[in-house]
């Protein structure tokens, strides 16, 4: 056979072969190991070296009954309700840094861009600790029975649960401000960049404070029992404990945009930028939302009763009070 025509038979079969390799490949997809070929290519999970779903958590051991969860900016902080202390996890790798003692059932916690603030729920007080070295600046005296607490800017807001107030506390020195009432059994805080939102676990509502002055701007039907609130830049998100689903409200007037389910009793909700993680306490599961249509983006198994929950800018930290644990997703 000429030169010529080995060249032209050996040119057809590549050409036969390269056919036969796109016959097996969808058009403009990468097929690779765990994902099966009619599954989009996710270029942002490949650059991340996320190659495929799967669960990815890790836990770190914490106190007993770990509850709330708030970021400093390159720390987690977790209240142990049993141990009456709170941890402090180095974010990037999960290393304890330390463990502080407040007042009694620290609850959840607030981040006021140098101070930790923690809610003992059983001894009517917040602690306020230095975010830097853990150190005791202060505890101040709240209502009955203190569970949320959250910040707007300024000052210091604690939802208390056992006579429907909450109070605002200047964040400089713990001053109290003032004492607002709002429904029955208020638990979740989150602020809006104007207005204090507050979830009433014992009326199926929330209120809406003005933050400035504490002026009630209106009360808004919700799923059963309230409990978990985050802010997600123009929405806010409510988790129904006992109606397992979480409700979605225009910030600026209250108007429902939707109720959607998830997994068996949310509690605390996280916003990641993009989407709303909610924890599932009786399905050990974290539910990812999509934010502007609330879809489900997926479902993560964590540890058992999962709680509180809080975004450090790359990962989410689930609180697991039954398992003495924090999980990082």
């Amino acid at each position: 056979m000429k030169k010529l025509d080995l060249w032209a038979f050996g040119a057809l079969a590549l050409l036969l072969f390269g056919i036969g390799l796109a016959a097996q490949q969808p058009s403009g997809r990468i097929t690779a190991d765990r994902r099966t070929p009619s599954e989009p290519v996710n270029f942002n999970a490949i650059a991340l070296l996320r190659w495929y779903p799967a669960n990815r958590a890790t836990a770190f051991g914490v106190g007993n009954n770990p509850i709330g969860v708030a970021f400093d900016g390159a720390n987690i902080w977790v209240a142990n309700e049993a141990t009456n202390d709170v941890t402090k996890l180095r974010a990037n790798d999960g290393k304890v840094l330390g463990t502080f003692g407040v007042g009694v059932g620290p609850f959840w916690l607030a981040f006021d861009g140098a101070n930790i603030w923690v809610v003992n729920h059983d001894d009517n007080t917040v602690t306020k600790l230095r975010a830097s070295d853990g150190k005791t600046l202060g505890t101040f005296s709240t209502g009955a029975f203190p569970v949320g607490v959250a910040f707007d800017g300024a000052n210091v807001w604690v939802a208390n649960f056992g006579d429907g107030t909450v109070i605002k506390l200047r964040a400089s020195d713990g001053k109290t401000l003032g004492t607002f009432s709002v429904g029955n059994g208020p638990e979740g805080v989150a602020f809006d960049g104007d207005n204090v939102w507050v979830g009433n676990s014992s009326d199926n509502t929330v209120s809406k404070l003005e933050a400035s002055d504490g002026k009630l701007r209106g009360t808004f039907a919700v799923g059963n029992r309230p409990v978990g609130v985050a802010f997600d830049g123009t929405a806010i998100w409510i988790a129904n404990y006992d109606s397992n689903d979480v409700t979605k409200l225009r910030a600026s007037d209250g108007t429902l945009q939707g109720t959607f389910s998830v997994g068996a009793m949310p509690y605390g909700l996280a916003f990641d930028g993009d989407n709303i993680w909610v924890a599932n306490f009786a399905s050990n599961s974290v539910t990812k939302l999509r934010t502007e249509d609330g879809h489900v983006a997926g479902n993560v198994a964590v540890g058992t009763n999962p709680l509180g929950v809080a975004f450090d800018g790359a990962s989410i930290w689930v609180a697991n009070g039954g398992a003495a644990s924090v999980s990082k997703l």
